[in-house]
């Protein structure tokens, strides 16, 4: 069985804390004690929390660039709509330490900033593409202006969905359901999809709950 590299059990460790107790609660002596090394022997691979941060945040932007890189001209099904909303909240589960305390962790690592914006508008498009496909095969009705607005409730939605879902548990960090996140992004686009459409996403979005 190969043997895991210190440096990766730092992180995979400093993921678990950051998700389960805050990253503002977790400093790199607490992260030491946990994998037991020593302080010096973490301050090797990294020279601060920042810098494990900057590269679990890597990770989590290599992850999300890949999956919203949704194709201009795809004619996308409600199915892979489905199979995409639950790939997206997947990964923000994985990472949902960024999500939980979002704003302050932007302010304390304010070279992520720049990146997480476009992150950020990189999800607001690929569901106007998505959305925009629906359109074009005839199984959302919905105006351009419309549109706009719904592709920014989405987006809303899944940068907020883990801090709401949190505060339901707010003694267990590490219970997560994504599945429910999906159910609320579906039942989004329910008024503006056909009626054979909208059954079948009401089929779908209950295996969620």
């Amino acid at each position: 069985m190969k043997k895991v590299k210190t440096r990766d059990r730092i992180l995979d460790t400093s993921l678990l804390l950051f998700n389960s107790l805050g990253e503002p609660n977790v400093t790199t002596l607490l992260i030491s004690d946990e994998l037991e090394i020593s302080p010096g022997n973490l301050y090797y691979h990294f020279k601060s929390k920042g810098d494990i941060v900057e590269e679990l945040f890597r990770a989590y932007e290599a992850e999300m660039l890949d999956l919203l890189a949704v194709p201009e001209e795809a004619d996308v099904p409600m199915d892979q709509f489905s199979f995409f909303l639950h790939l997206l909240f997947e990964a923000v589960a994985r990472y949902r330490f960024l999500y939980q305390d979002l704003v302050n962790v932007l302010s304390r690592y304010d070279q992520l900033q720049v990146r997480f914006r476009r992150i950020l508008k990189k999800k607001e498009l690929a569901f106007n593409t998505l959305c925009e496909s629906f359109r074009r095969q005839g199984i959302m009705n919905i105006g351009s202006d419309e549109l706009a607005s719904v592709c920014e409730q989405l987006t809303l939605t899944v940068c907020y969905w883990s801090s709401f879902d949190t505060l339901s548990h707010l003694d267990d960090r590490e219970s997560v359901d994504p599945g429910r996140g999906v159910y609320q992004m579906l039942h989004l686009l329910l008024p503006y999809l056909n009626e054979d459409e909208q059954e079948q996403v009401r089929l779908t979005s209950r295996t969620y709950l």
